[in-house]
């Protein structure tokens, strides 16, 4: 018999690519959104509503991606970012603690958490906003529900099958096709994985079990500048339209960032005996997504 899933915060962009992964492949998934437009849908800040959810269906597997992701949102309400990134696991406690404690907790959290000048191990925390801040508490929620929780610190790109979101590519694409002049950072490394990619790993955590913290992110990470050149170039689009920068340059931004999100993926490389792709094969691989909109 499957593993019943639940994903919350399923209408986002991981959201979305889940759920299309796992109905091709003929998996047991449930999905819930804030508004009424799932069969789950609920409040999570609201600790009645998620109870009633998770005890209504009583999952197998959760796979947590609700939250707020707005940088600068969370840098201007802070108790929205506390609510969203985590209140959210704190009103969970009691299902996994109490009701089902044989549950797992799949939880994604950011590479936001990191800022040092190499691969970034995942005890290496240099938190430099409030959005960064949240997700790390938020961490700290989940990892006291017991030994069924896994915790992904992550970033991931790709075309998105969310009609309500955009991703970093989705970005990139619109605005070149549209010949719209953009600022890209050439002091900002990171190393995100496709969301084709981010879904299989989810897949292999799903099957395997619990493994705690770990980073999943690709090999050998880029410049966002150079990630952007390389997409654009790869789809054969006029490169001339992009402009580099340092992000001390950039007067639109008003929170704080990292520099330097790389991660160090070789814990969860070790647990499931594979080698995580190069970004740039990752970027190779996502182009051809969007040469079907040509």
């Amino acid at each position: 018999m499957s593993k019943k899933i639940l994903i919350l915060g399923s209408a986002g962009l991981l959201g979305s690519s889940l759920i299309n992964f796992f109905v091709k492949n003929n998996i047991n998934v449930f999905c819930h959104t804030r508004n009424a437009t799932s069969e789950y849908s609920a409040d999570l800040t609201d600790e009645i509503q998620i109870l009633k959810v998770l005890r209504s269906l009583n999952p197998d597997v959760v796979i947590n991606l609700a939250g707020l992701t707005n940088v600068d949102e969370c840098q201007k309400n802070h108790h929205e970012a506390y609510l969203c990134n985590v209140k959210i696991l704190e009103n969970m406690k009691k299902y996994f603690s109490v009701d089902n404690p044989s549950c797992h907790l799949i939880h994604i959290s950011t590479d936001h958490l990191y800022d040092s000048p190499k691969p970034n191990k995942i005890n290496e925390i240099n938190l430099k906003n409030t959005y960064a801040f949240s997700k790390y508490a938020g961490e700290i929620v989940a990892s006291s529900f017991g030994m069924n929780v896994s915790i992904l610190r992550t970033n991931f790109f790709g075309r998105s099958l969310s009609k309500n979101r955009s991703s970093f590519t989705d970005w990139l694409y619109e605005s070149i096709t549209n010949k719209n002049r953009i600022q890209v950072f050439d002091d900002v490394k990171f190393s995100p994985l496709s969301m084709h990619t981010l879904v299989n790993c989810i897949n292999l955590v799903i099957e395997k079990g619990p493994i705690g913290i770990v980073n999943i992110g690709s090999r050998q990470g880029l410049s966002k500048a150079s990630f952007a050149f390389n997409f654009i170039d790869g789809l054969n689009l006029d490169c001339s339209y992009m402009t580099k920068i340092d992000m001390s340059d950039a007067k639109f931004l008003n929170t704080p960032r990292p520099f330097d999100m790389r991660m160090d993926s070789s814990n969860f490389e070790n647990i499931f005996k594979i080698k995580l792709p190069n970004l740039i094969d990752e970027i190779k691989l996502t182009t051809e997504d969007y040469y079907e909109k040509f």
